[in-house]
């Protein structure tokens, strides 16, 4: 096995990690910083201590992502195909940024490795990507938009009585626990979905054997290089999910980050889905807001943001696959 390609399949994981990390930190404080609850910085280093925290809490959705949707590509050959695969997730990443469009950097990934397998000549999983991201891609949203809802009726219902300025208070301080365990889940989910490419990676150089535990210094490196990214910042994408979509309160934050954390440790521990925070998040704004009024939702905001989640996974796989034959083309 070619010692380079292993070393820079991993070096763009951990690359694709800290896009993903600066790309989605908006995920768990845009809310808590769009209300005041958190100074920008401060709500950024509470979100990268926690993220690195969430990535030792599991395994199951690094496992989903390494052994369930792609067949494992053998040889030099394939490694080029993970490497395509991550390319196609950066440049996604780096686009919807560059836009400030809050799209999901799981679903570019994963984008990434059909689009790349399917170039490389090797088996896509159908029934796991059914199963594992297209279902949930659907779900997820839908339960976020409900639950969010519901929570936050329940919130209005239980301090129905209670002075406004009194409760936004309690709740400013709140959202500091609920950011918190956002922060967390994303954690939780999106360092192990680069910990399970980087395990591929080191089970088709005959490093690690299928089935392996996760190494110790694999989930280190992903867990620090999301926490890097997070607290660089994804200030443009943090602009549309606190301020574009609705303009949030604290109890309404409050309710968001609840909703989105709960569905994440969920699918995390129950279903080892990978499921997208972002969508999660997204939905459950959407639904918190619209209690208030629906027309308080600027549904042509989220109309842009739904559009741009169903495209990312066939825009990060032809990327992926561009890159695949340009570099078989250049290695033969």
């Amino acid at each position: 096995m070619d010692t380079f390609a292993l070393i820079v399949t991993i070096g763009v994981a951990l690359g694709f990690t800290y896009t993903n990390g600066f790309h989605d930190s908006a995920n768990a404080i845009a809310t808590s910083v769009s209300t005041r609850a958190l100074t920008p910085r401060a709500a950024l280093a509470m979100a990268a201590v926690m993220n690195l925290a969430g990535a030792f809490l599991g395994s199951g959705v690094a496992k989903t992502v390494s052994k369930g949707l792609i067949e494992t590509p053998q040889g030099t050959r394939g490694m080029w195909i993970l490497f395509s695969a991550l390319v196609g997730a950066i440049v996604w990443n780096l686009i919807t940024w560059y836009f400030g469009l809050p799209s999901s950097s799981s679903h570019a990934l994963f984008g990434g490795m059909v689009g790349a397998a399917l170039a490389g000549g090797i088996g896509v999983i159908w029934h796991g990507v059914l199963k594992k991201v297209v279902i949930p891609m659907f779900l997820s949203p839908v339960v976020g938009l409900i639950v969010g809802y519901l929570v936050m009726v329940a919130i209005m219902w239980l301090f129905r009585r209670s002075n406004p300025h009194k409760a936004k208070r309690g709740f400013r301080i709140a959202q500091t626990v609920s950011a918190a365990a956002m922060a967390l889940g994303h954690g939780l989910q999106d360092a192990q979905k680069t910990m399970g490419i980087v395990v591929m990676a080191l089970v088709i150089a005959d490093v690690e054997q299928a089935g392996d535990p996760i190494p110790v210094w694999v989930k280190i490196a992903c867990a620090v290089m999301l926490s890097l990214g997070t607290y660089a910042g994804g200030w443009r994408i943090m602009r549309t999910l606190g301020r574009k979509i609705i303009e949030l309160d604290p109890p309404q934050g409050f309710a968001a980050e609840t909703t989105g954390a709960s569905i994440m440790y969920t699918a995390s521990y129950l279903y080892q889905a990978p499921i997208s925070t972002t969508h999660v998040i997204t939905s459950a704004i959407m639904g918190v807001g619209a209690t208030k009024r629906v027309n308080a939702v600027r549904w042509g905001v989220a109309k842009n943001i739904i559009l741009g989640w169903f495209i990312t996974m066939p825009a990060a796989g032809l990327v992926a696959a561009l890159s695949f034959w340009i570099v078989d083309l250049a290695l033969g």
